[in-house]
């Protein structure tokens, strides 16, 4: 191992290293680069949006499921007489069903609340993913017109390919964007 390298750098990889489990340096960095700002947007979350996410992850979970199990079947085994342990409080179930519905009306609060944190944290990859798919076809289309030229200054002939001259073609995504939103305005038959 070189001497300037440490094993956290073997780990991860550097441009002049493999990253571990083969994993190419660039895509190891990368992942690190995701994970550590997932970690600032996590510390950086107010106390209501970690307490909602908190609660929806508990909600969505087996242990809360098998605490509903036991509280609401204990209170129907109490309650309609199939456990006559203590003396009936609620015989016809209505503070039962209350007290669900208040906390179904909680806890659809708390998931549409982490959701609209997740789906703003959705929309930001998406615009991200356009943008380095706009500069991908940008470089591509820069690419093409540089084989191009190459080939002519080597005076290698080239088809005159009709698809080859739409690729050279900058892409104007305000225009793929219109032909997109228009395509979903075209009723369907069906």
């Amino acid at each position: 191992m070189h001497p300037s390298f440490t094993s956290n750098d073997m780990a991860r990889g550097t441009p002049t290293t493999l990253a571990a489990e083969g994993l190419a340096p660039t895509l190891a960095r990368n992942i690190d680069a995701l994970v550590e700002r997932r970690r600032r947007e996590a510390k950086a979350a107010s106390l209501q949006e970690r307490a909602a996410a908190a609660i929806s992850r508990f909600a969505g979970s087996m242990i809360f499921v098998y605490i509903h199990l036991v509280f609401f079947g204990g209170w129907i085994a109490f309650n309609t007489g199939i456990a006559p342990i203590v003396q009936a409080w609620d015989p016809s179930l209505v503070i039962l069903a209350m007290l669900a519905s208040v906390e179904a009306i909680f806890l659809s609060t708390f998931v549409l609340i982490n959701q609209n944190r997740m789906a703003a944290e959705d929309d930001a990859r998406a615009d991200l993913d356009l943008q380095v798919s706009l500069l991908n076809e940008h470089e591509t289309t820069k690419l093409i017109k540089m084989v191009e030229e190459i080939a002519k200054r080597l005076d290698i002939q080239t088809e005159a390919d009709e698809e080859l001259k739409e690729l050279k073609r900058d892409v104007a995504p305000e225009a793929v964007l219109d032909k997109i939103v228009e395509a979903g305005d075209q009723p369907t038959l069906g």
